[in-house]
């Protein structure tokens, strides 16, 4: 995670608890101080809610909104966040939340893009979102792999306005995804500085990447 200013509004986690592993990742609206703020806000109840051993995601997603949207009332604020949360065991990936696009790459490099559109709301935004949220199920095997993002990736402009792009960031992907995570990760990092030149980011971006052994 590379922040725009000194501050950052992008939110990402990958929790131990028992035998789960909770993956999260969010994005505020903007960037600065306020932003940064509120994501700390997300992680220390994402933190809370998992020590507590809740497993039903649609409460905990609930629960984080309920949250946020009171302390931003507080704050008379207007920042709103997008949050996925993947809950992880054994092979298997629970996915919950609004957010990007989860990309999973398979073993061979072949890619599927699963959006979450319908998979919850913008946290924040409303005192409840119970009615939005909702799960999907995706199974790893070894090599197989998942990679989560912001869209101050993909959404990155040269100095001709082209953006960098969800099709680009996969095909980088596809022809590295034989080396490790951090080097895949260091992969696109680099596609993307060479995309943008000399231009500095101009938003947070965040890019987690995560293998099947």
């Amino acid at each position: 995670m590379e922040p725009a200013s000194e501050v950052g509004g992008d939110y990402y986690d990958v929790l131990q608890n028992r035998e789960r592993t909770l993956i999260s990742i969010g994005d505020v609206t903007g960037h600065g101080l306020e932003s940064g703020i509120l994501m700390v806000m997300t992680q220390t109840a994402v933190r809370t809610l998992l020590a507590a051993n809740i497993t039903n995601y649609n409460l905990f997603l609930n629960l984080i909104n309920q949250v946020i949207f009171d302390n931003v009332q507080r704050m008379n604020s207007d920042k709103t966040l997008t949050l996925a949360l993947l809950d992880y065991k054994a092979g298997k990936i629970t996915l919950t939340g609004q957010h990007e696009e989860m990309i999973v790459v398979r073993a061979d490099g072949e890619i599927e893009c699963i959006s979450t559109i319908d998979l919850g709301f913008p946290v924040g935004l409303e005192p409840d979102i119970s009615e939005f949220i909702a799960q999907t199920e995706v199974e790893l095997f070894a090599g197989d792999g998942v990679v989560l993002y912001t869209d101050g990736l993909t959404e990155a402009e040269d100095k001709d306005l082209n953006q960098y792009g969800t099709e680009r960031l996969c095909e980088v992907l596809k022809h590295n995804w034989h080396h490790s995570a951090r080097e895949i990760q260091q992969a696109v990092i680099e596609d993307l500085r060479s995309h943008l030149g000399d231009i500095p980011f101009e938003d947070d971006v965040t890019i987690l990447v995560m293998k099947q052994k």
